[in-house]
């Protein structure tokens, strides 16, 4: 294990060196064009000594480095696209989480993409029924697990809320 550790390091060490010197400096006005190969290898290296260093490091090693974050993948229910067409299979109540009670309208929906989802039908009251044509966008309900999306009121089949006077 020591031996493995050295090596990784003194390649690591190797790796670093070269690229200092070759993306730093062009001699005799020629492109470098070994900079551009090291680029993509140099995130690599700090994730590789990043796991073995902290593996066998002192407690004074980790409170000079700071606190190990991991990186999250970000949630894009939509694929990054911020409105998608769907129609609604079925309608749906849904229970929240623990300290609320109140039960929220859903509707499962087959978006255009072909994936089947939960959306929340915001407002009071809805003329959601199967089969009707719905515009859903992202946003996430915090107290009912699985809903990613909601739908929006006023296009297609879904009306606006009614007031009340």
């Amino acid at each position: 294990m020591n031996f493995l550790r050295q090596t990784i390091q003194h390649v690591t060490k190797n790796i670093h060196n070269l690229a200092v010197t070759n993306s730093t400096s062009q001699i005799g006005g020629q492109f470098n064009y070994l900079g551009n190969f090291l680029r993509p290898s140099m995130s690599a290296r700090n994730s590789l000594t990043d796991i073995f260093m902290r593996s066998m490091s002192t407690l004074n090693q980790m409170h000079r480095s700071g606190p190990h974050h991991k990186k999250r993948p970000k949630r894009k229910p939509l694929d990054g696209k911020p409105f998608a067409k769907g129609v609604v299979l079925k309608t749906l109540v849904k229970k929240p989480k623990k300290p609320n009670s109140a039960n929220r309208k859903c509707v499962l929906v087959r978006l255009s993409t072909g994936k089947e989802m939960v959306a929340y039908i915001p407002g009071e009251g809805h003329n959601l029924q199967e089969h009707n044509i719905v515009l859903v966008r992202c946003g996430r309900l915090q107290d009912v697990p699985g809903v990613k999306l909601k739908c929006v009121r006023g296009k297609y089949d879904l009306a606006h809320v009614i007031k009340n006077k």
